[in-house]
């Protein structure tokens, strides 16, 4: 019996320090696999603090200057859609880019009003298919490829603001779901 404890113990401690590990998959080049393995992992945080919320939760406005749950998570969708053109294709968004993207990117009065009623999943099918073409963008390019500039900034620079970027909304995103009315 101590003996069975003592593996369990031992299996489930390995299994703990495996998971604090950065090990990019093998179709990438090192780098961008280790900055997708990153950015999935931010990614999942952030579906997690909002993948079981209502839609009176996800259209929850905390006061008249907040953004809603939903629209934070066009936010980022957005904004890696917008990196995607500026990093891989070398320009900014065009104008059909501009009509479905800006208003999530800028966020404000307009987007308050505008992203609203729509379910969560909505908003995590828009970021999953934002992410799905980065992830696939990503395994045409190698690390020398991370280090060429545009701009004046490199691509892996770009792709760590990206990642920063939602660090930074899903500090918000846990402020936001600790807030929301309780049912």
């Amino acid at each position: 019996m101590k003996k069975a404890i003592l593996i369990t113990f031992l299996l489930v401690c390995i299994n703990l320090q495996a998971q604090y590990t950065i090990e990019p998959p093998k179709e990438y080049s090192h780098d961008i696999g280790n900055m997708i393995v990153m950015l999935d992992n931010l990614k999942g945080r952030v579906e997690y603090l909002v993948k079981d919320l209502n839609q009176e939760q996800t259209d929850f406005l905390l006061d008249d200057n907040s953004n809603r749950i939903g629209a934070l998570i066009y936010h980022l969708a957005a904004t890696e859609a917008y990196y995607q053109v500026f990093t891989f294709e070398k320009r900014d968004f065009n104008e059909a880019e501009k009509d479905k993207w800006m208003m999530a990117l800028s966020l404000g009065d307009e987007a308050r009003a505008e992203f609203q009623g729509k379910p969560i999943q909505y908003y995590m099918d828009l970021y999953n298919e934002v992410r799905n073409k980065t992830k696939e963008l990503m395994k045409t390019k190698d690390d020398k490829w991370f280090s060429k500039t545009n701009k004046g900034m490199s691509n892996h620079w770009a792709w760590f603001h990206v990642m920063e970027h939602q660090a930074n909304h899903m500090g918000q995103l846990a402020y936001l779901t600790k807030r929301l009315p309780k049912e």
